[in-house]
């Protein structure tokens, strides 16, 4: 009896530890008090079993003015299984915390960074996109369907301040910030000119321009524990990053934020040169997006010189860094032959990005998703380019393991057919677009005929 009395007591001690330690992990959750921002932890746990980046295509999920309200994220929410299903493997996202603008801003005037929809401040709690609560429901169920997601960092400049005396310009500036997360207050010392030196490599807009040199910008932008990078990914739930008008400041900036918490990088360095995207991947040590692919398809697919796809673009030189791309929220002058450019970027190297307007509104769904399987399932290996003119473009992607596929792209008005060299002998073939019926079959070596519809175009690979 005595030990059935000290076992009972033992079990009620337990019961009740167990009930006040729950309590107070409650308590810890619901607390205003945040000495350490991760009190209220978001588990990056939800990230594990994410496809591989870069091994789909990448969906910008968003553009320009997408619709105010507060809506926006649960829109994307409705979308992501169905993005997930036809080979999307990452989402894009604009920027997510409050901006001055408030609930008509898209995020690229950043005021606080900690707010993502919860403070009353800028003229609303919610951003132009939702709340904070839907922004983290959007990604979880993203992650359920195994999409990375990507944050918009920007961190060349801010908006929003407040006027203050500023002892390096000799007047006022707007640079005083009092975000009502009380995270990352910012003053005259945290922007140029300054104590360190009067400007960076560039300027945006006549906003203040952080100085990524002060020790106390890169505690808060990514090397402490509860900095931006670090909060962002491991509450919030980011896996990579886009980061906005890299021009601005040097690469070692994006560097040292890729180091300091992972993820897959890239960077907007808006430039057609492709050994200044080239030098920019290797010193920051992260992607970028292929400006000068963008620029020449342009002069290929509006300009009716299909010739341009052979010069250089950042995929040709560093494959493994170029995220290609035919529109974004910033540009859409590809307003011809915009499918062919599409099947452009979905049959070559590199990291190909679609447009959720292109994907959603403008253009055939039904045609994008056959180009995103084609990239997935076929587009392997090293790129070889078999004939160029004006009208006709013909490419052969060499495949690993002896796979592959030729893609023919016809800016004439006419059907059109040309012999050319596969990696097959003596084998079926067809047109996975379904643009051609014929199915012919390759000589010994390798040579076959093929065809493609006006204004269209063909890919090929074994039946």
């Amino acid at each position: 009896m005595k030990n059935f009395k000290t076992s009972y007591l033992w079990i009620l001690l337990l019961f009740i530890f167990s009930c006040n330690q729950e309590q107070l992990s409650i308590e810890e959750v619901n607390s205003t008090e945040q000495p350490n921002l991760y009190s209220a932890s978001h588990q990056s746990s939800l990230t594990t079993g994410l496809k591989p980046i870069g091994s789909g295509v990448m969906m910008q999920a968003f553009y320009w003015d997408v619709p105010a309200g507060g809506t926006w994220w649960n829109t994307i929410n409705t979308k992501v299984q169905d993005w997930s299903d036809a080979g999307i493997d990452a989402i894009w996202l604009p920027p997510v915390s409050k901006a001055q603008n408030g609930p008509f801003s898209m995020g690229y005037d950043p005021f606080d960074y900690f707010d993502f929809g919860e403070y009353n401040q800028m003229g609303s709690i919610e951003t132009r996109f939702g709340s904070r609560t839907e922004l983290t429901t959007m990604i979880d169920n993203a992650h359920q369907y195994g999409l990375n997601v990507i944050a918009d960092i920007v961190i060349n400049h801010n908006s929003g301040g407040d006027s203050e005396a500023n002892p390096y310009t000799g007047g006022n500036t707007w640079t005083d910030f009092n975000p009502l997360s009380g995270n990352f207050y910012r003053s005259a010392t945290d922007f140029h000119e300054n104590n360190v030196h009067s400007n960076d490599s560039g300027a945006f807009g006549g906003f203040p321009d952080l100085c990524h040199h002060q020790t106390y910008v890169q505690d808060w932008l990514w090397k402490n524990a509860n900095s931006v990078a670090k909060y962002y990914r491991d509450i919030i739930g980011f896996d990579g990053w886009r980061f906005d008008y890299v021009k601005g400041f040097e690469p070692w900036v994006v560097k040292e934020w890729k180091n300091e918490v992972g993820g897959f990088s890239v960077g907007e360095y808006w430039d057609s040169n492709v050994s200044t995207l080239d030098w920019w991947t290797g010193v920051a040590e992260a992607s970028a997006f292929d400006f000068a692919c963008y620029y020449k398809m342009k002069d290929a697919f509006v300009g009716n010189n299909l010739n341009a796809l052979n010069d250089n673009m950042l995929w040709k030189q560093n494959a493994s860094k170029a995220v290609t791309f035919v529109t974004n929220h910033d540009t859409d002058e590809i307003i011809t032959n915009k499918i062919l450019a599409y099947s452009y970027i979905l049959t070559h190297e590199g990291y190909p990005a679609i447009f959720y307007k292109d994907y959603e509104e403008w253009l055939n769904k039904e045609r994008l998703n056959n180009l995103v399987w084609i990239h997935n399932n076929l587009a392997s290996g090293t790129t070889t380019i078999l004939h160029v003119d004006d009208d006709e473009y013909v490419a052969r992607r060499n495949g690993n393991n002896g796979s592959g596929l030729v893609v023919y792209i016809n800016n004439s008005n006419n059907w059109q057919e040309r012999w050319v060299e596969t990696n097959w002998s003596n084998t079926l073939i067809k047109d996975y677009t379904g643009h051609s019926s014929w199915q012919p079959v390759t000589q010994g070596g390798k040579w076959v005929k093929i065809q493609v519809p006006p204004k269209s175009y063909s890919v090929w690979a074994p039946n």
